[in-house]
């Protein structure tokens, strides 16, 4: 009997850094390294710009003691990038990879990475290259498409819901509003997430501002202004996606204007959005004493406080990326695509995953659905405390007098 031949494998991690990522990163090695038809086990390093740089890891001499700690630490250990890549990346990647005997790329991201995946298995069938490029998701704004919920967002929503709560008790002690900016370009998962730090009726966050709902700056004083007259305080969440009836971020109106390579505005790095609004609330609102602080990176690696089904999830997503691509491959030729997760329905909380057209992660990112957004505007609803609650896990318990 012929012996089937072998293909290296590249692994590389992209975007943001989640405290989760690296157990994907684990997860998918340790498949590869039980799968017969992959040789070596490259990681390249930040990204796609490893790849052109020949910069690499050799992930199989990685132990499984060393490779269980990894798994465990926040961040990205091969390091990350948000490089788009051009015609010409492509054409040097498929030269690099020819070198090494590269038939299996795996991409670790969220939709802008699924995108660049998207581009380079496009580029290598152009080229007649024959590589099997399959994205693994990853993002802690929760917005692909092609998911029930991203690996990333349950521990970062898990230090929102946390960090809210430490607020809370801090702004019950010394009064006045507080303002908490949260990560969220496009989609409110992250700042919605606030919600679960809430146990008695008066617990903050008492106002939550997400991006999927105009911002009126008039509104805004109005609805502080009466939680400041039926709590006495007031405690608030903002998505530093906010926008007005424009359309446009006010933190992007506020910010350098920096983009990426994806034409994502920098917002995160900077703390003009909790200045503006807490210095509009003491010129509008006749509030005293209001202050502000934006989470801006702190949720992304936070070490210590990942959710424990999302760490399960993220490692058994990259897992099953592999056996699903070297599967989808050996049945029906498919070269291309991304793991999808969906929840197993009944009363007990589970996943599964299975294939899908990359087309489903790329680009194209969900925002909050209706149903999880309270009508008033400024709130979420009892749907939504429900579908995140699982994936956030339980959290610390506090008293008060």
């Amino acid at each position: 009997m012929k012996k089937q031949a072998k293909s290296n494998m590249v692994i590389a991690q992209s975007g943001g850094p989640s405290m989760v990522i690296n157990a994907s990163l684990c997860g998918a090695v340790t498949a590869a390294k039980g799968a017969k038809c992959i040789g070596k086990i490259l990681g390249a390093r930040h990204g796609i710009l490893g790849i052109l740089n020949s910069d690499y890891v050799d992930m199989r001499k990685i132990g499984a003691k060393k490779l269980d700690a990894i798994a465990h630490t926040p961040s990205s250990a091969l390091g990350s990038c948000r490089r788009k890549p051009s015609a010409e990346d492509c054409r040097a990647i498929f030269e690099n990879f020819k070198k090494l005997g590269v038939g299996y790329f795996f991409y670790i991201g969220g939709n802008d990475s699924a995108d660049a995946a998207r581009i380079v298995a496009e580029e290598a069938e152009k080229d007649g290259y024959p590589l099997v490029c399959w994205h693994i998701p990853k993002t802690i704004d929760n917005d692909l498409r092609s998911c029930d919920h991203t690996p990333g967002f349950g521990s970062a929503a898990r230090f929102v819901a946390c960090a809210l709560k430490g607020d809370d008790l801090d702004n019950r002690a010394l009064g006045g509003v507080k303002i908490d900016v949260i990560m969220g370009r496009d989609a409110g998962f992250l700042t919605a997430a606030s919600a679960l730090a809430r146990v008695r009726e008066d617990d903050g966050p008492h106002l939550i501002y997400l991006p999927e709902v105009p911002f009126s700056e008039t509104k805004f004083v109005k609805d502080v202004k009466a939680a400041m007259k039926k709590y006495g305080r007031c405690v608030v969440a903002v998505s530093e996606g906010i926008r007005g009836k424009d359309g446009v971020p006010i933190g992007a109106k506020l910010g350098s204007g920096e983009k990426d390579s994806h034409g994502n505005v920098q917002m995160s790095g900077t703390g003009a959005l909790g200045d503006a609004l807490a210095k509009l609330l003491k010129e509008k609102a006749g509030v005293k004493r209001v202050r502000a602080d934006t989470f801006g990176y702190l949720q992304r690696s936070f070490p210590g406080i990942a959710s424990e089904n999302d760490y399960y999830e993220a490692y058994d997503v990259g897992a099953a990326a592999v056996e699903i691509a070297m599967a989808d491959k050996a049945k029906y030729g498919v070269t291309t695509g991304t793991v999808g997760i969906r929840r197993r329905k009944g009363k007990r909380y589970g996943v599964s995953f299975w294939s899908l057209p990359i087309t489903e992660a790329a680009k194209i990112a969900r925002s909050m659905p209706k149903e999880y957004i309270a009508a008033n505007g400024h709130d979420v609803t009892q749907a939504f405390l429900d579908y995140a609650r699982p994936i956030v896990g339980d959290l610390p318990e506090c008293e008060i007098l």
